[in-house]
């Protein structure tokens, strides 16, 4: 498991304890930026987490899966 990997889990498992994963991934597919860094934030996610998830949702070849 490489860092990038690593990352995202620990964010869809805060997300999953406030149930919000759906919509965090609903909110990736849409590129929603605002909607998925406030679900992150709801889900008590740090800013330096934060700021990775958003860098890759602008950046479609980073891996973030886009609808």
């Amino acid at each position: 498991m490489d860092e990038r990997d690593f990352e995202g889990t620990l964010v869809l498992e805060k997300l999953a304890r406030i149930d919000k994963v759906d919509e965090f991934m609903d909110a990736i597919d849409s590129d929603d930026v605002k909607r998925a860094a406030a679900l992150m934030r709801s889900a008590d996610i740090d800013p330096d987490t934060i700021a990775i998830v958003l860098k890759k949702m602008a950046d479609p070849s980073d891996g973030v899966c886009h609808g």
